[in-house]
């Protein structure tokens, strides 16, 4: 086989950074470099354990790389997101690149003008958690793609709900995270805990993994939240009628204090970690 000249090379490069714009609506540089320029991990059990990935320099500026040649080509844009970091999506012209390809793509302009601070570390966490479970070989729907009902459940999710994303192994086995970022209101809690409760109908309470469409199967609800919320929901489930084994096995948790603390990517050296990208 012929040795792919440099140019073939960067072309390949940007179409992969395109296509993942349009996969998970925006991104960051550490993102993008942690995605395409970062090797496989090891994968420990069943599940996706979260583990920080730690960017390294090479990584980096093959990202900004990649990124100043699409920014010269108006292939994408870009603003600077509430944390000071710089977050990038599809442009018309890089939407157009993506359909010329048969990808159905169109501009990320307005996914970015509507960040806000809370928007951002909730699609920023969806993002990072989604991109350690790629890295570690597993299938991601990203947040953008199940709002868009591009994922098993559809547009009308599963029980009513839809995960903020959804980790697979590719062998239909199956896994919903949830990023509670602030106190949901009543209507909302009672909602939650009534589509958990029918995921796993009331005569299922044999041990084992819940049933969803074309075999796949759910083994947990990972809930990504401060320790009290996570105990609110356990112990609601136990008072529906969940025995303590059917919450310890449909039920999982990291918990943080405050959740904008959770960052699974950053940069290797210590420096490189306060600059913005």
């Amino acid at each position: 086989m012929a040795k792919r000249d440099g140019r073939e090379i960067a072309l390949a490069n940007e179409e992969r950074v395109l296509k993942s714009l349009f996969k998970f609506g925006w991104l960051r540089t550490r993102d993008i470099a942690a995605l395409h320029w970062m090797p496989k991990m090891k994968r420990e059990g069943l599940g996706f354990e979260p583990v920080q990935v730690a960017v390294s320099p090479t990584a980096r500026r093959m990202a900004q790389r990649t990124l100043r040649r699409l920014r010269q080509r108006h292939m994408v844009v870009w603003i600077q997101a509430p944390d000071g970091s710089t977050i990038f999506g599809l442009s018309e012209a890089g939407a157009r690149r993506l359909v010329s390809l048969g990808i159905p793509a169109k501009s990320g302009k307005d996914l970015i003008r509507r960040v806000s601070l809370s928007h951002f570390h909730h699609r920023r966490i969806a993002n990072e958690v989604a991109i350690g479970a790629l890295l570690q070989g597993f299938r991601a729907n990203t947040e953008l793609e199940i709002a868009a009902g591009q994922w098993l459940g559809g547009k009308d999710g599963v029980a009513g709900k839809k995960p903020d994303v959804v980790v697979r192994d590719g062998r239909k086995n199956t896994w919903f995270w949830e990023i509670e970022r602030s106190a949901r209101n009543k209507a909302g809690y009672a909602s939650l805990i009534e589509a958990l409760l029918a995921m796993w109908p009331e005569d299922t309470r044999q041990a084992g993994p819940a049933s969803l469409s074309d075999g796949h199967r759910l083994h947990q609800v990972v809930f990504l939240a401060n320790a009290a919320f996570i105990e609110r929901v356990c112990n609601d489930l136990l008072k529906a009628g969940w025995t303590g084994d059917m919450v310890n096995q449909r039920i999982a948790s990291v918990k943080v204090l405050y959740v904008t603390e959770a960052k699974f990517i950053a940069y290797k050296d210590r420096a490189e970690v306060a600059s913005p990208a």
